[in-house]
């Protein structure tokens, strides 16, 4: 049985498949979605592997960046973690918020440590998306609509989702 952290959360938005991306880049960009992660990610620190921390247009502003990755990446700002237990380690050092905030692999690593997940669930498909989110495990979460929405025709959910 994983450990569970009660300062870590995940954040992502899914298509009705779990698609999360296609070629290193978001599948939907709505501007209330987009405003719901930065709101959620203020002033947190947010961890991330490198492809996702590539596809950033820059570092996020007022958000500590935490790399988890194999690869040697010296940037300035940004925090690497080598290892899962290793970061692990790190955030159950501190009462604060960390957001996971992807990519795929990230999200498969951590989903079973999280006690939290911020999920926008969008009411659309993309056949040929190339990274998908984990399947959440009903069994293991309860979760609660924070707001329905509807932009350029598409509808979707905020949802947040708490550990059982």
């Amino acid at each position: 049985m994983s450990k569970i952290y009660n300062n870590l959360t995940l954040i992502a938005a899914i298509g009705k498949n779990n698609e999360l991306g296609k070629d290193n880049t978001l599948i939907w960009r709505f501007k209330e979605d987009m405003k719901f992660f930065k709101d959620n990610t203020m002033g947190k620190p947010i961890i991330m592997g490198r492809k996702t921390l590539e596809s950033l247009p820059k570092l996020l502003p007022g958000r500590e960046h935490i790399v988890l990755s194999s690869s040697n990446i010296n940037i300035e700002g940004i925090k690497v973690f080598h290892s899962k237990d290793e970061l692990l380690e790190y955030v159950s050092s501190f009462d604060k918020e960390f957001m996971v905030i992807g990519g795929a692999s990230v999200y498969s690593e951590f989903i079973n440590n999280a006690s939290k997940m911020l999920i926008t669930k969008i009411d659309s498909t993309c056949s040929d998306a190339d990274v998908y989110f984990p399947s959440i495990d009903d069994n293991l979460w309860n979760y609660n609509v924070l707001s329905s929405l509807n932009e350029n025709g598409i509808n979707f959910k905020h949802l947040e989702y708490k550990r059982k």
